[in-house]
């Protein structure tokens, strides 16, 4: 993925955050609602892309280092 692409994704996630909290503040559901889901589809997409570059880059790291290896 492009520089431009995970710009883009944060952006994304930066309005979301704008727009949930415009919406908690001024007392609007709505709004609240769609920028949460629009800031956690972001955050969920980058993971995903971070995971695939990851992998693909050999450091498939899964948090549980040495876990098994008693």
């Amino acid at each position: 993925m492009s520089v431009f692409d995970k710009a883009k994704l944060k952006v994304e996630e930066l309005l979301g955050r704008a727009e949930q909290v415009y919406g908690e503040s001024h007392g609007d559901a709505a709004a609240t609602i769609d920028g949460e889901a629009r800031r956690l589809d972001a955050e969920a997409e980058e993971e995903r892309v971070e995971r695939t570059e990851s992998r693909r880059d050999g450091r498939d790291d899964d948090g549980l280092a040495g876990a098994g290896a008693h």
